[in-house]
């Protein structure tokens, strides 16, 4: 019996001390949880951008950190489904991108960090009070482009251009700030904004055939509906030969003529190293929203040929990447 008691005691101190070794390790493991409102490739850029900087902090999903995503798949309700998930696993941060499922996700904690990413007014969406440091459990990343550049390129790529249609879904708050910026940009390059609403993305095609002998060009913000379904969209303009400009420069890979917009992929990386910083110890309240300025310009002359548009020389050299 004293064998066995001995045996035991030891067994437990054995038992203990793993335990107690085990405390640091556990301590060490950090959880991410990501969330965005569709799959397309800006945002999916912005989401492998998110864990290449947290892997390139020592942040390793499957060694010290738990990583967790889930796209809401085009749908409102499912990203606030997802929110509410989330907020329940009490992740350390939860990152969310574009602006529906930022909103979602803010809306269902106060408390959990929140890192936004791909919003392009988040203070128009409601998600901080203004860019400086919000006091409260959000920060994050806006892709919000200066709008008279993307005139400017509207009007190199279609010189003659006066009337510019847009396809976008009037329940997206990023894609309503930049209709109505447009609408008092415009006029003062003597063009006009013609939209045509697209609340699904089932909705993308039949809203650009709507703008057919109304438009002389088709300008594309990063409205989630259009992007999800831009192969719909070009299919009307190279059909209508409608040229197509865009904001998001994946979009000229897949048929836009071109686009002056930001590396989403980079976006991804800025977005991640705030979320270092808080894993590290920092509060969300006491960063800044940032915005990226490294702009790129993407020209595609084999969409412009079938929009019925010719490139000027100009314009190719002046592009970052020429896709062929």
């Amino acid at each position: 019996m004293l064998i066995g008691k001995k045996h035991f005691l030891t067994v437990g101190a054995v038992a203990a001390a793993l335990a107690i070794q085990a405390v640091p390790a556990m301590a060490q493991q950090k959880s991410v949880a990501v969330t965005a409102i569709v799959e397309h490739p800006a945002l999916d850029a912005v989401r492998d951008g998110v864990q290449d900087a947290l892997k390139q902090a020592g942040y390793e999903s499957g060694k010290n950190l738990k990583w967790q995503y889930q796209s809401a798949q085009g749908n409102t309700g499912t990203a606030a489904q997802i929110a509410r998930k989330f907020v329940g696993d009490r992740p350390d941060v939860i990152v969310a991108i574009a602006t529906p499922s930022a909103q979602s996700v803010v809306a269902a904690t106060k408390d959990v960090p929140v890192v936004y990413s791909a919003v392009t007014d988040p203070v128009a969406a409601q998600l901080v009070p203004s860019m400086e440091p919000s006091g409260t459990n959000v920060t994050g990343v806006s892709d919000l482009l200066a709008l008279d550049k993307q005139v400017e390129l509207i009007k190199k790529v279609v010189p003659d251009a006066k009337r510019v249609g847009m396809v976008y879904n009037p329940g997206e708050a990023n894609s309503v700030v930049v209709v109505k910026q447009l609408q008092e940009l415009l006029p003062k390059a003597g063009l006009t904004l013609v939209e045509a609403a697209a609340p699904r993305t089932v909705d993308v095609a039949s809203a650009a055939r709507s703008l057919i002998g109304k438009v002389d060009v088709i300008y594309t913000n990063t409205d989630n509906n259009v992007v999800s379904a831009y192969e719909s969209l070009v299919k009307v303009g190279n059909d209508a030969k409608i040229p197509l400009v865009a904001s998001d420069t994946d979009s000229v890979k897949r048929g836009a003529i071109a686009a002056l917009g930001i590396n989403y992929h980079d976006l991804g990386v800025q977005t991640g190293k705030i979320v270092v910083r808080i894993l590290k110890g920092e509060k969300p309240g006491a960063i800044a929203s940032e915005t990226s300025s490294n702009l790129q310009l993407f020209v595609n002359p084999g969409a412009a040929s079938k929009q019925g548009v010719t490139l000027s020389d100009a314009l190719m050299k002046s592009a970052a990447q020429v896709i062929k």
